[in-house]
């Protein structure tokens, strides 16, 4: 059972054909696609192409990300497969992995970490705004190999989030780093479950430094 698979994605920035680098924006809990293309705008990089996929009923997993994993199945692995299936199809349009940014918040962002950790390359960057790798207190990500090759990889959270404990976050950036990634961590004092003006900086910084304004072959 694939509860997701099929679902939207809604695109936004420039077109496939055009852009420099794309995107892949996974929403949050309760939201919707066209939620997390909210953060477009802000970002102002209008020759990114930005590909936001839904979850049915607007929700990736029914339980908290570190519940246990049985108790979020299939959902859990439903949701990876959506952002595999978009990396795979922009990679056969002739994006390289550099040229491919993931970012998400809250679930999104456990999504898109625990896709990251999985599937370890050298993307434009791993961008997680409050968020962390999935599984239950005392999960060990030792089984988990691979080389990102120095990409760079972001964690911000509030450091009093009520969804994401701030040791999880350390914990994530532990993996993170181990696996070879440039990693930056930061935790915001007192912040609420929000992207603020600082993360979206990061993650235009990102797209700066890792997708050049060039053309593709």
């Amino acid at each position: 059972m694939k509860p997701h698979e099929g679902g939207p994605v809604l695109l936004g920035g420039a077109s496939l054909d055009t852009a420099r680098g794309a995107a892949i924006m996974v929403h949050g809990r309760g939201a919707s696609p066209a939620n997390i293309l909210e953060l477009v705008p802000a970002i102002d990089r209008l020759d990114i192409a930005y590909l936001a996929p839904g979850a049915a009923g607007g929700t990736w997993y029914p339980q908290s990300f570190m519940a246990d994993r049985e108790r979020n199945e299939p959902g859990i692995s439903s949701g990876l497969s959506v952002i595999g299936a978009l990396v795979d199809m922009l990679e056969a349009r002739g994006f390289t992995p550099r040229q491919i940014l993931l970012l998400g918040f809250s679930q999104g962002a456990c999504l898109s970490s625990e896709f990251a950790v999985r599937h370890p390359r050298r993307y434009a960057g791993v961008m997680v705004l409050s968020g962390g790798l999935i599984g239950p207190p005392g999960t060990s990500w030792d089984d988990v190999a691979g080389d990102f090759e120095g990409a760079p990889v972001f964690l911000g959270c509030s450091d009093v989030d009520p969804h994401i404990p701030a040791d999880r976050v350390l914990e994530s950036e532990a993996v993170f780093r181990r696996l070879g990634a440039d990693v930056t961590r930061v935790l915001y004092r007192g912040m609420g479950h929000l992207v603020n003006d600082d993360e979206i900086a990061r993650v235009q910084k990102s797209i700066d430094a890792i997708m050049p304004r060039v053309t593709r072959a």
